[in-house]
């Protein structure tokens, strides 16, 4: 057996152009004097390429985006996607990404709106919740051109279900471009660019969805991945000063990240500035490697005077995707005093947060990081070196603590993992990594938000049909329900994944899933739960944090921290089980017992490790 590397590999494919029935002359809409001209297909309308941002090439690369300011009386033909940011061209790696990268450009802040087909107007006509998208892709990749996450399907769900819903998604700097780090970047005030670039998108939201049909009330911003640590870092932007142009999250996949206060970032930046002769102090012409002042302006300005191929071949030729490097990982927020002004942990624990949230929403795949465990972990050796290496921080006497937590016997191997070559200390290895960086963030954020007063619900993926794709197409068996597998439900998009030798085996209990978290998500964006009696949608969804306990004169952990007291569910999505569980004791689905999340999650939660994890 052998995992395709989920932040190497992966990380480096993206999308390619939606393919969908395009029927019907252009729609218009007019905004502040512009007039949008969009087109129908599968049954909805949408807007593409739409500009939100300036161009970022030359002297703004890098730096924080400049809004896009249309000429009044002109017309904008939005019936074609805009480019992607910079990435690597190449094609995606089915199941996991449907579609191509084959163009890209600096000139690529653009959004596209969808929508029902038909909706009412005039200035009294009822305005529709909107989902915001925010793609994943370890921040190195990602378009709003992926099939995967193609809105159709999530829109006609939502009007089949009667609370019908608007999408939109932004294309943002990723890799180098959106989150370079350097001291003469913060200084200028040009880190987190890609950050700045969502906000930017949603302020376009806040600003002008009401002309398309949407509340700018009522925003729910959500992402995986990637995406889902971006919605954090939209929670946590400028600590909480700034009103947020949202009121609603969803976060699927990753909550909070490991390494964001280390130096994963830096690391790369000075990778690239000696692979292109950058860093010289006093000219921008290039200096020897060993003279290089990758914190100078003078650096940042040669980068930006490079044609933006040889930049971007540099990221390339750079790029490292082993388990020492964040798995991949290795472009990640900054702390930067503005936009994130302080560690994540800090800001949490200090309550420096969107205190305009109202609803949450927070979860992970049940063998979320299986692909990108170390396949060749046989021994507990192998995952202690294993551990040891992605969490260089942790010291020697944590490390023991932790991987105590995950006892080898707690693993036993059943018959399928024996026949599928699966050991059982790579289903250890890929629960550690998944609890680290998937789990346990949530439930920490979802704890957060749950103390200032929002609803907040856990959940847990627990269906695929991803499996028996991975097995056709690269004989990888019995990994489970893997990273991404959420996506064929949540967007309705099973029927896109049906392409001759790709071992698709939807059963009907899939399309029933489909329909019913797809409705979930957008009922959730209507009424701040993902259910509602009478509708076809996740039954018995409730809140995971029914008791303040985390509320003042409670006990807290050194250094200030919260510490949840009450007992906390979770909702088992899909699957056998399918249900509210709580993560222990009488209520507890014995699965989910068996996870230990309490214990386990309030270990890497605490305030020494979580210092340890550098976040």
């Amino acid at each position: 057996m052998r995992p395709l590397s989920l932040f190497g590999t992966l990380a480096l494919c993206g999308g390619g152009a939606v393919g969908a029935a395009i029927s019907d002359g252009p729609l218009a809409v007019d905004l502040s004097g512009v007039t949008y001209r969009g087109l129908r297909r599968n049954g909805i309308e949408v807007f593409l390429g739409i500009p939100y941002g300036q161009d970022t090439s030359g002297p703004n690369r890098f730096k924080p985006p400049r809004p896009f300011v249309p000429v009044p009386g002109s017309t904008f033909d939005a019936r074609s996607y805009g480019p992607p940011c910079i990435q690597s061209l190449g094609e995606g790696i089915p199941p996991l990404t449907l579609s191509n990268t084959t163009e890209v450009s600096e000139d690529c802040l653009n959004l596209n709106v969808a929508r029902p087909r038909g909706l009412p107007s005039g200035k009294n006509r009822p305005l529709l919740p909107v989902m915001v998208f925010i793609y994943g892709g370890s921040f190195v990749a990602g378009q709003t051109q992926e099939l995967s996450t193609a809105p159709d399907g999530l829109i006609l769900e939502s009007v089949e279900n009667g609370l019908p819903i608007i999408h939109v998604g932004m294309n943002y700097r990723v890799g180098v471009f959106g989150f370079a780090q350097s001291d003469a970047l913060e200084a200028e005030g040009s880190e987190n660019a890609g950050l700045r670039d969502q906000r930017l998108a949603l302020e376009w939201v806040r600003d002008n969805i009401k002309q398309f049909g949407g509340d700018p009330e009522r925003v729910t911003i959500f992402g995986q991945s990637s995406g889902g640590l971006a919605v954090t870092m939209q929670i946590l932007a400028y600590g909480g000063a700034r009103p947020a142009p949202f009121r609603q999250v969803i976060v699927e996949s990753t909550a909070l990240e490991p390494g964001i206060t280390g130096t994963f970032s830096a690391d790369a930046f000075r990778a690239i500035v000696e692979d292109v002769g950058c860093g010289g102090t006093s000219n921008s012409t290039g200096a020897s490697p060993e003279t290089a002042d990758v914190n100078s302006p003078e650096t940042v300005a040669c980068l930006r005077a490079l044609d933006v191929s040889a930049l971007q071949a540099a990221a390339e030729n750079t790029a490292v995707g082993d388990i020492a490097h964040n798995n991949g990982d290795i472009w990640l927020p900054a702390v930067d005093g503005d936009f994130l002004p302080a560690a994540p942990s800090q800001l949490l624990t200090e309550g420096r947060f969107s205190r305009g949230v109202t609803s949450a929403m927070l979860g992970w795949c049940e063998d979320d990081l299986a692909l990108g465990a170390p396949e060749d972990a046989t021994t507990p050796e192998d995952v202690r070196a294993f551990v040891r290496a992605y969490l260089p921080g942790l010291s020697a006497s944590a490390l023991d603590a932790l991987l105590a937590l995950y006892p080898s016997d707690s693993f036993p191997q059943p018959p399928a993992d024996a026949a599928n070559g699966i050991a059982s200390e790579f289903r250890r290895a890929a629960r550690i990594y998944r609890d680290v960086l998937m789990t346990c963030g949530a439930v920490r954020l979802g704890a957060a938000l749950a103390g200032d007063g929002a609803a907040a619900y856990l959940y847990s993926w627990n269906q695929t049909i991803l499996d028996s794709m991975l097995a056709e197409l690269y004989g990888l068996r019995g990994l489970g329900v893997v990273h991404t597998s959420e996506f064929a439900y949540i967007f309705g998009n099973l029927s896109r994944y049906d392409i001759p030798g790709w071992g698709f085996a939807a059963s009907p209990s899939d399309y029933a899933l489909a329909s019913r978290a797809s409705r979930s998500w957008s009922t959730f964006a209507s009424v701040g739960a993902p259910g509602l009696p009478g509708r076809d949608t996740f039954a018995g969804f409730a809140p995971a944090f029914p008791i303040a306990a985390a509320a003042e004169g409670e006990a807290k952990e050194a250094g200030g921290e919260q510490k949840w007291l009450g007992d906390y569910f979770l909702f088992v999505a899909g699957g056998p089980f399918e249900g509210l569980s709580a993560v222990e004791g009488p209520a507890a689905e014995p699965a989910v017992a068996a996870q230990k999340l309490r214990e386990r999650c309030a270990f890497l939660n605490s305030y020494e490790i979580v210092q340890q994890l550098r976040y």
